[in-house]
């Protein structure tokens, strides 16, 4: 009997581009993705047209095994998805074999972050510059103070741009941050995050005291804007900038990656996950499990340091 799967691809194929417009290259993807699964059940003794779920999940597992990305999974599974539907609607099968097919599980990318030496950098270079008594001083202490308070609380960029004035007259090491959902949470903070707030705060008032009709803003960062603090776009532009002053790449370093530095730093050295969540703000666990590649890493170092079949190892070496 002679396979019509070829037959039954070129007539899906003109269906797509007729009845659903579709472009030059989808085509041509569909045609190269269904040649890969025809090929693949034909070394199986399998006719395209008369794959049966077992069958088509074999392929799938098959791409999985060759170290396909989860994405290239589901584009193959979206074209044999389309095709037996076709098939099914044209009556040349009485079944979508694709139904029970599950899309294979996108793994949740990493957050990007910054190593302690860079966050060491942008700091510095934050810090000298804040000292220079030229004109715009005190810009250059609000960025030093933002980022202390970036670093050290690990808050979300719009908690930290629009924190209270009244965060100057609080004496101590905590911070009350006001999250999403309204809610409350108490967050330490690092001597150096104390200073630099300080600092900020005596020439914010110094500067304020020499206007003659002085405008009392309700803000910690009050800014010419509608909200009347800092946007965060300002700071991220600012943040770039200072990055580049750095000696380090713009492109990598955002308010939200310095968050995910907080998080990863902390648990790389030996923080709980949990404790973690608490000062992320994070309602759920799951979503602060996406550093758990942190604390697999640490777990591993500390097998290989501290292992006696790894330190014999390595005595063999």
């Amino acid at each position: 009997m002679r396979d019509l799967g070829h037959v039954h691809v070129e007539s899906f194929l003109e269906m797509m581009s007729a009845e659903r417009g579709a472009a030059a290259n989808t085509l041509q993807s569909y045609e190269r993705d269904l040649d890969d699964v025809s090929a693949f059940l034909k070394e199986r003794g399998i006719r395209l047209t008369e794959a049966a779920s077992a069958d088509l999940a074999a392929y799938l597992a098959s791409l999985a095994r060759k170290g396909f990305k989860p994405s290239s999974q589901a584009r193959r599974l979206a074209a044999m998805r389309q095709f037996y539907k076709f098939l099914y609607a044209e009556g040349l099968r009485t079944d979508d074999p694709t139904g029970i097919l599950d899309a294979p599980k996108k793994g949740r990318p990493l957050p990007k972050t910054m190593g302690v030496e860079e966050v060491g950098k942008l700091l510095s270079q934050a810090e000298t510059e804040a000292q220079d008594a030229a004109p715009g001083q005190l810009q250059r202490l609000r960025m030093l103070a933002l980022l202390e308070l970036l670093y050290a609380t690990g808050m979300r960029v719009s908690e930290l741009v629009s924190l209270p004035a009244r965060v100057l007259d609080q004496e101590g090491r905590f911070l009350m941050i006001r999250g999403k959902g309204n809610k409350e949470r108490l967050v330490p903070l690092s001597q150096s995050a104390i200073s630099a707030l300080k600092s900020y705060g005596r020439l914010l008032a110094a500067e304020n005291a020499a206007v003659k009709d002085p405008q009392e803003s309700p803000w910690l960062f009050p800014a010419a804007s509608k909200e009347g603090y800092l946007p965060r776009q300002v700071f991220a532009r600012d943040l770039k900038n200072l990055a580049i002053r750095a000696g380090l790449t713009p492109s990598m370093i955002s308010p939200h990656v310095m968050r995910h530095a907080f998080a990863s730093h902390l648990l790389a050295n030996g923080a709980d996950l949990r404790v973690v969540q608490e000062l992320l703000g994070h309602s759920d666990i799951s979503t602060t499990q996406i550093y758990t590649h942190v604390l697999e890493e640490r777990l591993q170092q500390l097998v290989q340091t501290h292992h006696p079949l790894a330190k014999q190892a390595k005595k063999h070496e």
